[in-house]
């Protein structure tokens, strides 16, 4: 029996496809689980047009930020990669994408080729002993020279970097930069879109490359090099090689009847955060391994959440499986796969979700299939043949407009996918469901029913229906899998339903949002209600602590920060840990105030932050300031917030 994640080789042209592997810090969000579901549209088009498909994906679960997380956790390592690459599998399956393989870098003969290709590459000179000094960003986990900084923080991310200095193997990344251009001159195809092209030669590899960090010492969480043990492969070298690995690839010795057959990949499907590392860094490796490049490169844009803030209190942080309980499966799958450009970014919002559910799923195609059932079944009991009954010019006109959409709309889609514009494809099977609507309103059935002369024209028409209804289900599938088969099971082969189901049923708006507020319970104001500056407000004299100058005061930087999350701190009774946003940057800090705040009502309030005290360790968690608060004269504690709206980041002076 055939297993997942097993390859039987066929005859058919193969096409190997892969998706970033996603990082385990934590669970996807419905802009990560967006690239899964593009990848599988893709896969599963591909497998309809005759291909042997191979789909990989996975986790990348190494680094210095999951070796804190896990350290905050409480947990080993290991153990927190295992819960939260269990977590994006599941939202993987949720969503019915027909992956191949789960690759995890984790997995044991993944990290022993990482290490024989470490060896190869240092024996055959491309990789050297150093140290490295530089500004290093630990979410992206990046070293950057100051001058690759933006505004002196992060290109890739905008956070904040420290200087750092360490003992370090690297890359003779110019050695192969000339050739990686010739190969990006002589192949178009090889990155999409163009601007992703252009950015990478513009600002990269013309400038001149230098040579890359590819190993620590700073963290023992990764793949240790072996001849160098307190040395641990550097992320990049790691992940990107789970390419090769994960179809049987074997450094220095016989790879895989696989590995020979499907590399390179077809395509490797990336957001465009990371084409840098896709573009440049993966196929230099490839190089030096002498291995062939992939043929394709695809860096996708994002999909944002609303104005593009991650607000909780907002509602406006969606995950995969919170969409799924109010639109079901493949309603999301068909929003995120047609709201997103080729080549900008794309916005998701619980309205516009309720928007497209109604006009374009309940309305355009669940009351086309509906009525069409519903006609054949009360005209016909069920059962229609073409009669090719056409009197009238009119008549025949509008049969061969029909027709012609119908015969032309596969042809258009594959030209649109081959082209990797996922999008305009659904938007063409659509305009397939809007004519046969329009083909409706002319010819009017329900009018042709009530003169028996008619008949024949009528069950012409309603042929005319079912087999162009029947053409965008097949057409629909790669996108929407299950709408796909109910469509196809309720036109049947000869025979319609005896009762039509319900595709898609309409949503009201403001129940919805109901709904989302209750799961995301907007910010309360505070005080919102009460009495302000009455005359006998209680007063508290306090002790008051030495005088100090106003240069000292001056050391203290306070601003407004926004809490985007919260949770409690398992191993403590009074401490809740909060993600505040300041500025651009993110900062964990951790409070004693969990008598007094639920986390849930502690997103999205706006709060005065000490941002600049010196971080330390409370119950094992790592906190990096302090939120302000008031305490009255029995000890409760209220934060302080601004009397106004004010940015997060804002100055407190």
């Amino acid at each position: 029996m055939f297993k997942k994640g097993e390859k039987v080789m066929s005859e058919k042209p193969k096409y190997y496809m892969t998706t970033a592997i996603a990082y385990t810090s934590g669970k996807p969000h419905i802009g990560n689980t967006y690239e899964i579901v593009l990848a599988d549209a893709i896969a599963r088009y591909k497998r309809s047009q005759g291909y042997d498909v191979f789909f990989q994906t996975g986790t990348d679960e190494h680094g210095q930020k999951i070796e804190l997380k896990a350290e905050e956790a409480g947990i080993t390592p290991k153990q927190y990669v295992d819960n939260v690459a269990g977590e994006i599998r599941r939202i993987w399956d949720l969503m019915n994408t027909s992956y191949d393989k789960f690759i995890r870098t984790t997995d044991e003969y993944h990290e022993k080729q990482i290490q024989k290709i470490f060896k190869k590459l240092y024996d055959k000179g491309d990789i050297y002993k150093g140290y490295y000094e530089g500004m290093y960003c630990t979410p992206c986990e990046s070293f950057f020279t100051e001058s690759q900084l933006v505004d002196g923080k992060c290109p890739d991310c905008g956070r904040e970097v420290q200087p750092a200095k360490e003992e370090a193997y690297f890359f003779k990344m110019s050695k192969y930069a000339d050739r990686l251009i010739e190969h990006i001159n002589t192949h178009p195809e090889f990155i999409q879109p163009v601007s992703r092209k252009n950015e990478m030669m513009n600002n990269f590899l013309l400038p001149g490359l230098q040579d890359l960090c590819v190993s620590r010492t700073s963290f023992k969480w990764g793949i240790p090099v072996d001849f160098d043990p307190k040395h641990v492969v550097y992320v990049w070298l790691d992940a990107l090689s789970n390419y090769i690995t994960g179809i049987g690839y074997e450094c220095g010795g016989e790879s895989t009847e696989q590995f020979k057959r499907d590399w390179p990949a077809d395509l490797h499907l990336i957001g465009k955060d990371i084409i840098r590392f896709h573009t440049i860094y993966w196929p230099i490796f490839l190089m030096a391994l002498d291995l062939p490049l992939p043929k394709q490169i695809f860096g996708h844009p994002w999909l944002l959440q609303g104005d593009g803030k991650m607000s909780k209190s907002k509602g406006n942080v969606l995950y995969a499986d919170e969409l799924v309980d109010f639109f079901g499966v493949d309603a999301v799958r068909y929003f995120v796969l047609h709201e997103m450009p080729f080549d900008n970014d794309g916005v998701i919002t619980w309205e516009l979700m309720v928007e497209r559910m109604n006009s374009d799923l309940a309305n355009t195609l669940g009351n086309l299939v509906n009525r069409t059932v519903s006609m054949t079944n009360k005209y016909f009991g069920g059962a229609v043949t073409d009669k090719n009954a056409a009197e009238t010019e009119e008549e025949r006109s509008v049969d061969a407009d029909l027709q012609s959409v119908r015969e032309n709309t596969p042809k258009v889609v594959e030209a649109k996918m081959n082209d990797l514009r996922v999008a305009d494809a659904i938007t063409e099977i659509f305009n397939l469901f809007k004519r046969c609507n329009k083909y409706i309103d002319e010819t009017m059935p329900w009018v042709l029913a009530k003169d028996e002369a008619k008949k024949d024209r009528l069950e012409t028409v309603l042929y005319n229906l079912i087999e162009s209804i029947k053409a965008g289900a097949v057409l629909i599938e790669p996108f929407m899998p299950e709408t796909s088969g109910k469509i196809l099971a309720q036109l049947g082969d000869g025979k319609v339903t005896e009762k039509p189901e319900i595709l898609f049923a309409r949503l009201d708006i403001e129940e919805v949002m109901k709904k989302v507020e209750e799961l995301h319970p907007p910010v309360r104001e505070e005080n919102e209600g009460e009495a302000k500056g009455t005359a006998d407000a209680a007063v508290i004299d306090i002790e008051a602590k030495p005088e100090i100058t106003f240069e000292e005061f001056g050391k203290l930087q306070f601003q407004v920060g926004e809490i985007i999350a919260c949770e409690e701190v398992k191993k403590s009774k009074k401490l809740l840990c909060s993600q505040v946003k300041i500025g651009s940057q993110v900062k964990q800090i951790v409070s004693g105030i969990k008598a007094y705040y639920k986390p849930e009502e502690m997103v999205g309030k706006k709060v005065m932050v000490l941002v600049n005290l010196k971080p330390a360790k409370l119950a094992g968690v790592l906190s990096e300031g302090m939120l302000l608060c008031a305490e009255d004269a029995e000890g409760k504690l209220a934060l302080m917030t601004p009397e106004k709206e004010m940015p997060a980041g804002a100055e407190i002076c």
